[in-house]
């Protein structure tokens, strides 16, 4: 155990003597590293060293050399601006020197001012007194005074320029008279004689044309039904007499014959003729009508190059075929206006299509949606307003019968083309037109009552047949308003002959099998 102890004591010795002997080897190597190493970093540091010392140094250079520059340039914008001062002393002084030359020649002229203004003076002492000795001999001479003699040469500059003046604004009114005349004549009649027009009168009946008169039979219907719905719904007389292959449809409203004509022609064509068949063929037909009406106003303005219209002046232009005045038809004595007042308006170096435009709408009062108690010529002007046309248009349209005041020279070329229209032979009927505002009147009278629903003048004015609502008037109401409408008539009306009155109460009960 003891040689034991002893062999580990000795292994222990010589491990610890290993490891001082390797602690020492590695010392001196780390210690030779760390020299070499210090060695390496004082020399880079020097290194780097010597290098910023060279940048410092080239950056001081460079500063120095800029500083330099910058020295030198102020210097030599100073050196300028003295150059510049120096220069404006030099100009300062010769200008100075130029003033006090100026000022000498200012004083030398200024002494012989007053030299000449002194003997303007003496001179003008001498002039006031010989115009006063002559003043002076010349009153004695004439016995007046010098403000009298004055007053007396104005007197009579005043009266002989007077005269002369006279004699000669005289000269020239009748001169601009006779030549105004003249002027107006020929303007009038080339216009005339440039616009061609058509000489058609309007009449209160329609010829309806059939094949045979198998025909009226079908037409009339059982117990006279068919041609009684036909009239209800149309609102025209339908006289079926003797007249081989015809029908005479009879009313004062060209729309209402235009309307039975055309439901004839179709009912006629179709072949089934019954009164629930009529109703819808007028309202159908009705319908056609306002979509024509539309079209035929269209087309007018296309014709005449009046372009722009609202759709309702448009609307209204078209209504115009179917209204007439005076037995003259209105849409024709538009058209007829707006050429004349083209014509008229390139005469006079005025604008042809805005007269022409004014001429066509002038008498858009007389074919409104509703009635109205205005003038024509100031409802057709409110209409225009109303739809953007312009103020001179709307001005012409309101003044061509005196109404309003002419603001332009429009209105009265728009007032003579309408006279001349309507006053050329054979253009307008009074009698015709006396008759259908009779025929109206008459309608309008009924429409005032309550619970009616159309009213119809028909037989040339004899007859008056009145719709009245089955669900708003009973039969006794019915009776009652005869005899009432036909006592109004009497007292508020004047007409030849006599007027039957007809109210017609019908109860229609509908029922649909589906």
């Amino acid at each position: 155990m003891d040689n034991s102890i002893i062999i580990i004591v000795c292994a222990l010795a010589g491990v610890v003597a290993g490891a001082m002997l390797t602690y020492f080897i590695l010392n001196n190597a780390l210690r030779s590293k760390k020299d070499g190493i210090i060695s390496e970093a004082e020399k880079e540091g020097e290194t780097i060293k010597e290098k910023k010392i060279l940048q410092a140094k080239e950056k001081f250079l460079e500063l120095k050399a800029q500083h330099e520059r910058e020295v030198s340039d102020k210097n030599n914008k100073v050196k300028q601006a003295e150059d510049r001062a120096k220069s404006k002393e030099r100009e300062l002084s010769q200008q100075q020197e130029q003033l006090k030359r100026k000022d000498k020649e200012i004083e030398s002229q200024k002494e012989n001012l007053a030299r000449l203004t002194e003997q303007n003076q003496k001179k003008q002492a001498d002039l006031d007194k010989t115009n006063a000795r002559v003043i002076a001999q010349l009153e004695e001479l004439s016995k007046l005074s010098a403000d009298q003699a004055k007053v007396q040469l104005m007197e009579m500059l005043k009266e002989e320029a007077r005269n002369a003046s006279a004699s000669q604004i005289q000269s020239i009114v009748d001169e601009a008279k006779l030549k105004a005349n003249q002027e107006a004549k020929k303007i009038v009649i080339q216009t005339i004689q440039r616009t061609a027009v058509e000489h058609a009168v309007e009449n209160s009946v329609s010829v309806f044309n059939i094949e045979n008169d198998e025909i009226k039979g079908r037409i009339i219907g059982r117990e006279g039904r068919n041609i009684r719905a036909l009239e209800a719904a149309t609102g025209v007389e339908i006289i079926v007499d003797d007249t081989p292959e015809a029908i005479v449809l009879s009313c004062f409203d060209p729309v209402r014959r235009e309307i039975a004509r055309l439901s004839l022609h179709q009912l006629v064509t179709d072949g089934r003729i019954h009164p629930a068949r009529i109703e819808e063929v007028v309202a159908k037909v009705k319908k056609n009508i306002e979509e024509e009406i539309v079209e035929v106003g269209k087309r007018t303005c296309i014709e005449l190059g009046v372009h722009g219209l609202h759709s309702e002046l448009v609307r209204m232009v078209g209504r115009m075929k179917y209204r007439s005045s005076y037995g003259q038809n209105l849409l024709q004595h538009s058209r007829e206006v707006a050429n004349l007042c083209s014509t008229m308006a390139s005469e006079l170096g005025l604008n042809p299509k805005t007269a022409k435009r004014a001429g066509l709408l002038h008498d858009i009062g007389k074919v409104p949606d509703d009635e109205s108690e205005l003038p024509h010529a100031i409802l057709g002007m409110k209409l225009a307003e109303k739809y953007g046309e312009k103020p001179e248009v709307c001005n012409a349209i309101g003044a061509h019968h005196d109404e309003i005041e002419m603001t332009t020279l429009l209105s009265p070329i728009i007032q003579v083309c309408d006279a001349i229209s309507g006053a050329r032979p054979g253009a307008r009927r009074e009698v015709v037109e006396a008759y259908i505002q009779r025929l109206r009147d008459l309608e309008n009278l009924a429409m005032e009552f309550p619970g009616v629903s159309k009213s119809f003048a028909i037989q040339a004015g004899r007859e008056l047949r009145v719709m009245v609502e089955a669900d708003k008037v009973t039969d006794e109401q019915a009776d009652a308003m005869a005899i009432s409408l036909a006592s109004r008539i009497e007292t508020e009306m004047t007409y030849p002959g006599q007027v039957r009155v007809t109210v017609i109460r019908e109860k229609r009960a509908v029922g649909v099998a589906r």
